[in-house]
């Protein structure tokens, strides 16, 4: 019994995609089950205390924009504490953040947010 002339390029078609080594196969791309790993963010900042007076730098190495706040804590309490507006450090920027209580300083802390 011959094989019917139709049936013939199917069947090579097939061999021949079998034959294929797994690589060359197309396939699904699944995930490794890890997220991908975070890009590096946030300015590094420096302040300095001078009596009542603070000065902040800070310095953005990054592409992403980091919305930095001075934040102030006075040691009296009556006096009130302050926060700055928030400024854009921009890619490879420094920038300055000023501030101070009538007093005496008793903290200073540095907020970073993504700017979107």
């Amino acid at each position: 019994m011959r094989p019917s002339r139709s049936l013939a390029p199917a069947v090579l078609a097939l061999a021949l995609v079998l034959s294929l080594p797994y690589d060359a196969l197309p396939h699904a791309r699944v995930s490794a089950g890890k997220p991908p790993a975070p890009s590096p963010f946030g300015a590094s900042c420096r302040t300095t205390v001078s009596g009542s007076h603070v000065v902040a730098y800070c310095h953005n190495p990054y592409v992403d924009i980091d919305r930095v706040r001075l934040h102030i804590e006075c040691a009296r309490w009556w006096d009130i504490d302050t926060d700055s507006a928030p400024v854009d450090a921009g890619p490879a920027l420094t920038v300055r953040l000023t501030g101070r209580c009538w007093k005496e300083v008793r903290s200073v802390w540095i907020s970073h947010q993504k700017a979107r």
